[in-house]
């Protein structure tokens, strides 16, 4: 059976994390040849990019997807479903609200908002200086401790809009490293 391989260039929008030349490649490939190139392979490979490159662009997408024979679309499709992945170069510091049920009934969208207006970005974003990324998470499980902000992978219970905030004003501010 062959699978038609569509050419590079299918998502313009995600900056390109790879250069020519670029030594990060190589284990990747050896990952991919690893798992012999196997579409039921294809998240191991693609947590493997992101580890290597930090985010996956539309150029290593698209390497992912000709050197495993697939659809970019099918790669691109992926990498957007699972909100592990990350198709934007984050910030120095991320900022995830948990809104599973029990974090929203718990005031996490309040909670989101005022983080917004504090650092003057949306969820899914990262401040103009590429210090802190905003972001969702669908329900880690810990739901008897909402609402949940997890600081650079650092989950904080309870937290409220002002306790939220105040944990972010030194990376606001000048950078320094008051969260969590």
């Amino acid at each position: 059976m062959t699978i038609h391989v569509p050419p590079a260039s299918v998502h313009p929008s995600a900056p390109a994390p790879v250069r020519a030349g670029d030594e990060r490649f190589e284990p990747l490939d050896a990952v991919i040849k690893r798992h012999q190139g196997k579409p039921d392979s294809l998240i191991e490979i693609l947590n493997s990019a992101q580890v290597r490159f930090g985010f996956l662009g539309g150029e290593l997408l698209d390497f992912v997807a000709r050197r495993m024979r697939l659809p970019s679309s099918y790669v691109f499709g992926v990498a957007t479903f699972y909100h592990m992945f990350s198709l934007a170069p984050k910030g120095r510091h991320t900022c995830d609200v948990c809104m599973g049920t029990t974090c929203s009934v718990k005031g996490a969208r309040r909670l989101l908002e005022g983080l917004e207006r504090a650092m003057g970005i949306r969820a899914g974003e990262t401040t103009a200086d590429g210090r802190i990324s905003l972001q969702l998470v669908r329900c880690p499980g810990t739901c008897g401790m909402a609402p949940v902000v997890y600081y650079d992978g650092v989950a904080i219970s309870y937290e409220t809009t002002a306790s939220a905030v105040k944990r972010v004003k030194g990376w606001l501010d000048d950078g320094s490293e008051r969260a969590p």
